[in-house]
């Protein structure tokens, strides 16, 4: 899985939305606009009506993400800000290609649990974007588990467990719901599942967690404590190779996502020559990162 898809991102990363979470917001306001100007217009032309679209109505493939999170002004504003930050926070860490991916692969499962639920149960279960946004939630948990939130704007609490009270819900209608709900629980979160459980399997996590360990205790060894900085260019390559030497050897950082040689001794690190100034980046993140102007 992460070769094919360093693989795709080489070949297509270019095309990639940079700052897509802003356009998604846009579809959200206009959504937000119709709803407030004709609450029922939503769900007689854009909504994933399945027999709908089976009927010609193929555009409802792509204006149901026009549904916003809520349709409370107050708790809008508040939502949209929510989920701009944890999706920027993502694309920021992965790159824009592969955060592309993790939200269209969600997008494209959604679609499909409709059509399934259509053509298994003969029902019409009318999904919308809040298992798509609840992906990103609980992407952004996995990533960044000790990250806190204010809980009615008062209340400090970690992301992880706000993460796991929502993995508990959706736990309980699988089992209460029916056939229709299993099926559309499954296929809208299968994106975060097969990001989290097949690209980020358990046997590396808990190697990344014992390599981290390891990296803090020689953190705080005698030997770390003087640095010398050495900078070449490597010829042909168009990368700058600044490395940073001590008694245990060459460490690099990437500046996107903060893994270094210590911590993900397989990865490569590279130094971005459009970047202005001495920014290093790991194989992820070398060709889809933001350059620092």
């Amino acid at each position: 899985m992460i070769k094919f898809l360093d693989k795709l991102e080489r070949k297509l990363g270019k095309y990639a939305i940079n700052n897509l979470m802003v356009y998604i917001c846009v579809l959200y306001v206009v959504g937000l606009i119709i709803s407030l100007v004709n609450p029922s217009f939503y769900y007689q032309y854009l909504s994933l009506n399945t027999a709908l679209i089976l009927r010609g109505q193929v555009w409802r493939l792509v204006t149901f993400l026009i549904q916003p999170p809520n349709t409370n002004l107050f708790f809008f504003i508040f939502t949209l800000y929510l989920y701009y930050m944890l999706g920027k926070t993502l694309e920021r860490t992965w790159g824009a290609f592969r955060f592309n991916v993790y939200y269209f692969s969600g997008v494209i499962f959604t679609i499909i649990g409709s059509f399934l639920v259509y053509f298994i149960t003969g029902r019409i279960f009318l999904l919308d974007t809040y298992y798509i946004n609840m992906s990103i939630f609980l992407a952004f948990a996995f990533v960044y588990p000790d990250m806190q939130l204010l809980l009615m704007f008062l209340i400090p609490i970690k992301i992880k467990w706000l993460a796991y009270l929502d993995i508990a819900l959706f736990v309980y209608e699988f089992i209460t719901g029916n056939g229709a709900t299993r099926i559309a629980i499954i296929c809208a979160l299968l994106n975060f599942i097969i990001f989290f459980f097949l690209y980020i399997n358990p046997v590396q996590r808990i190697r990344q967690k014992q390599r981290q360990r390891a990296f803090s205790q020689a953190m705080k060894g005698p030997g770390m404590s003087g640095y010398s900085r050495q900078g070449t260019r490597q010829s042909g390559t168009g990368n700058t190779a600044f490395r940073s030497t001590n008694s245990g050897g060459i460490v690099h950082r990437c500046h996107v996502c903060g893994r270094t040689s210590l911590t993900d001794p397989d990865l490569e690190f590279r130094y971005c020559s459009k970047c202005n100034g001495n920014y290093e980046y790991c194989q992820d993140h070398l060709f889809t990162h933001e350059h620092v102007r």
